[in-house]
């Protein structure tokens, strides 16, 4: 057991090493911003289904919905509909490596669970980052969509490992854990793919929940399926590289501070995060266009992976169809540059109307976009030094009278390397706007204090990390009953 991967996890998740203030403050903004996009999404029909799930598991000193204000919940459930809302807009951070993911898709059930068993913001921050590094490591080493396994299977053991930093629980628990939460999110890429549907944002609910549930399941002395990655009928025996396959996983020693949040980046557009660089350099290169109706041909020459993923080399008509669904217009790169070049702005709503898709110039221009492999761009997009990776492209754009525009952006202007990095005051900014006329002025000042104190909060403290819609918010849109 010892020497396998999983248990190599629980190691990490055991340990409490000092911590990296840097590392802490990207904690709290990282809540920040889950908060302000689980906010901005409440009134879409996803959302208030998951949401309508969760109500019907209310518990006396479970964890909080947010947008609900102090009422409380089963901490799977709060996990459930906070998770649904953190990602439904695909609007908070991103990593890419050899895989891809969303290492912010923990918080809401680390946060559940937290509030549940009365945890400090100590823990709750040593858990967060544990959550953090593994996913970071995972995602660096084991890609998952060569072989068309969605990203969940490396964000539910991360969050199990996480929780069981959060709960200070064994090695072995944290090991059993581990691999159950692998072993039943180890789910195929057809949620992110063709007519991509709602389940898009309930997939990493699902991992949260699941991973609450193999927690409880291993702190009762239950256990799992193992060796879950290196067995003989295991993951990456039949659904990876095969029996005889290497992976290198770089992890952290004991002593050594969590620091992979660092190495992750948000987003300032609400979109695939490939598509980050794209609207900025749309944006960019609109002035030198000028009548942007005169547009004959787009060429945007980019990685494999933006290729395949969003590009016109996934082969999915659904990207180049104005009645397709947001989801799947999230994830077109040519939607979203046509969008970006006639607007001249970017809207995580306005964007993404059916009627906005439908506009007859979009269209032409829409239609008139293609994506190509570069070597040069997949090189830089799987380059192992941070400095130099790029997941942006370059762009040429062929006007009626032949003339070519060019211009090329390596990642997006919110990127750590970008033109205008994230810090807490653009956290602190996006907040503002996607809360505005959501939330009362005097419950955000109230929410924020609390955040930005995290480190000192007790227990009672970080149950107060809920926040209250204005009246009528939540209720907006019509869910229909179901089981519960």
């Amino acid at each position: 057991m010892r020497q396998q991967l999983a248990y190599r996890l629980a190691l990490v998740a055991h340990a409490r090493p000092k911590l990296d203030m840097g590392a802490v403050g990207t904690v709290v903004d990282r809540i920040i911003d889950d908060v302000a996009v689980s906010i901005a999404s409440i009134d879409r029909h996803p959302v208030a289904s998951a949401r309508a799930q969760a109500f019907a598991h209310p518990r006396e000193g479970g964890a909080t919905i947010w947008g609900a204000g102090d009422r409380r919940y089963e901490c799977e459930w709060a996990a459930w509909a906070n998770g649904v809302a953190t990602r439904e807009l695909d609007f908070h951070d991103t990593y890419l490596a050899a895989e891809m993911g969303h290492p912010g898709d923990a918080i809401p059930a680390i946060i559940a669970v937290a509030q549940q068993m009365r945890r400090g913001g100590d823990d709750l921050v040593r858990g967060i980052l544990t959550a953090y590094e593994i996913d970071v490591a995972l995602i660096r080493a084991i890609s998952l969509h060569r072989h068309k396994i969605d990203h969940i299977a490396h964000l539910a053991p991360a969050t199990a490992a996480g929780i069981g930093t959060l709960l200070q629980l064994s090695p072995e628990v944290i090991f059993h854990a581990i691999g159950h939460a692998l072993h039943v999110t180890t789910t195929t890429r057809q949620s992110r793919k063709g007519e991509i549907s709602s389940w898009k944002a309930y997939a990493p609910a699902f991992a949260g929940k699941m991973a609450i549930e193999a927690v409880d399941r291993a702190m009762r002395g239950e256990t799992s399926p193992s060796p879950i990655y290196e067995g003989e009928d295991g993951i990456v025996a039949w659904m990876l590289d095969g029996p005889d396959a290497r992976y290198e996983i770089e992890l952290p020693g004991d002593d050594e501070p969590r620091r992979g949040i660092l190495e992750t980046f948000t987003k300032a557009h609400s979109a695939e995060y490939q598509a980050q660089a794209l609207i900025d350099l749309a944006l960019r290169m609109r002035s030198r266009i000028g009548d942007i109706g005169r547009i004959a041909k787009v060429v945007l020459r980019t990685s494999n992976h933006t290729h395949v993923v969003i590009g016109s080399g996934s082969n999915d008509p659904q990207k180049y169809d104005p009645q397709a669904s947001r989801e799947t217009l999230d994830h077109s790169a040519p939607y979203i540059f046509a969008v970006a070049l006639e607007d001249g702005t970017w809207h995580h709503v306005d964007s993404y109307t059916p009627q906005r898709a439908s506009e007859p110039s979009t269209l032409r221009l829409w239609r008139s976009i293609e994506t190509v492999e570069d070597p040069e761009w997949t090189e830089r997009y799987h380059i192992a030094d941070p400095r130099r990776k790029a997941f942006g492209a370059k762009a040429e754009i062929t006007l009626d009278d032949g003339r070519v525009v060019e211009d090329q952006l390596l990642v997006a202007d919110a990127h750590p390397n970008g033109a205008k990095p994230f810090a807490r005051a653009e956290y602190l900014a996006k907040f503002a706007t996607l809360t505005e006329e959501r939330v009362d002025p005097g419950e955000s000042r109230r929410f924020l204090d609390v955040v930005q104190r995290l480190p000192a909060l007790d227990g009672a403290g970080v149950g107060a990390l809920s926040i209250r819609c204005l009246p009528g918010i939540i209720d907006r849109i019509h869910v229909d009953a179901g089981i519960f």
